[in-house]
């Protein structure tokens, strides 16, 4: 006869708390409404069978599960992938783990998203969506941390400083003989502090400003035939690019080369993020490079020491401000 270990089931669950299996899946997945003493017993049940991970018992315990969700656009994009690869392995050495989420520029899914992870009973959450106008995080309970994005003025944001940065590229621009530089970007608007930076460069320089947008979230082809129609519309009278992200600057290198354009004698870009990936494919790109370690470090720290109580409680609604860490300008061919 085998002798092979069974994994325990829900029956078995609900046999020694001494409840019926409907209540166990009730419990385990807070629906109706059930007693402590219940829930108590069925985490102890749980806890002994080992039914499933120890985080599930322990959460309805009311201890850590020891997760943090995290929410992204995409990881497929260079700059949103290394910060994932930067939060698990800061979260793993303070011996957490990470429940990721790609919103995909959808706020419906976000909104799924935030609904599954509380009923995870993750610790925590750390949001770098895209997605505007998300009013449950207003609500939420649990400690959050953003990065590079404002939820609300009590949620902290972590992120490098970007008017700087907007600034450092225009200048280098300008330095380099410039005479009418353009932005090109996801959003125009008082909120993207790489345009305000931009802005008031220019503004120093009398010169006016002149910008293209992209939407963040358009998709393959047609974000490479945007981009290419603000060109076609600005050259020749337009002799500089600044590019808010690596990817958006790669692009409008394409784009030269295929109409001829020589860069940087006609045409200078600056790109902004300087990841890993990027500078391996593009060594030539003039960037802004963001500290995306210290970013991510710095907002795990942020979140567990609000996990922790360190620091205001997840429902205290006083505006903190936003960390803030320099970049660095890597001049490149480009410019």
């Amino acid at each position: 006869m085998s002798d092979v270990h069974q994994a325990p089931s829900q029956v078995d669950v609900a046999k020694l708390a001494g409840v019926s299996p409907t209540t166990v899946s009730r419990v385990l997945n807070n629906r109706g409404y059930l007693s402590q003493h219940t829930k108590d017993r069925v985490a102890q049940a749980i806890e002994e069978l080992n039914y499933r991970p120890n985080e599930v018992a322990r959460a309805l315990l009311g201890q850590r599960t020891k997760m943090i969700g995290v929410i992204m656009p995409t990881v497929a994009l260079p700059f949103f992938g290394e910060v994932v690869v930067g939060l698990e392995h800061a979260l793993e050495r303070r011996g957490y783990r990470l429940i990721l989420c790609n919103s995909l520029g959808r706020a419906e899914q976000e909104r799924e998203y935030l609904e599954l992870l509380m009923s995870n009973r993750v610790d925590g959450i750390i949001s770098g969506a895209h997605n505007d106008a998300i009013p449950e995080y207003a609500e939420i309970t649990l400690p959050v941390v953003t990065i590079d994005r404002e939820l609300s003025p009590h949620i902290p944001n972590v992120r490098c400083d970007n008017e700087s940065g907007g600034r450092l590229a225009t200048e280098l621009l300008l330095r380099r003989g410039c005479r009418r530089p353009a932005l090109l970007t996801s959003t125009s608007g008082p909120r993207n502090l790489r345009e305000v930076g931009y802005r008031s460069v220019l503004a120093k320089a009398g010169i006016e400003p002149t910008i293209g947008t992209v939407n963040f979230h358009t998709p393959e082809p047609l974000r490479s035939q945007q981009i290419g129609r603000w060109l076609e519309k600005w050259l020749p009278s337009v002799d500089g690019i600044f590019a808010t992200d690596d990817l958006m600057a790669g692009t409008v290198l394409g784009w030269a080369a295929r109409a001829r354009i020589a860069v940087p004698d006609q045409l200078r870009v600056v790109g902004f993020d300087g990841t890993d990936a990027v500078r391996r494919a593009l060594p030539m790109l003039t960037t802004i490079r963001q500290p995306i370690p210290l970013i991510c470090r710095s907002a795990v720290d942020l979140l567990l020491d609000r996990i922790d109580g360190k620091t205001q409680a997840p429902v205290d609604r006083r505006p903190v401000k936003p960390l803030e860490f320099p970049v660095t300008l890597i001049e490149a061919e480009t410019t």
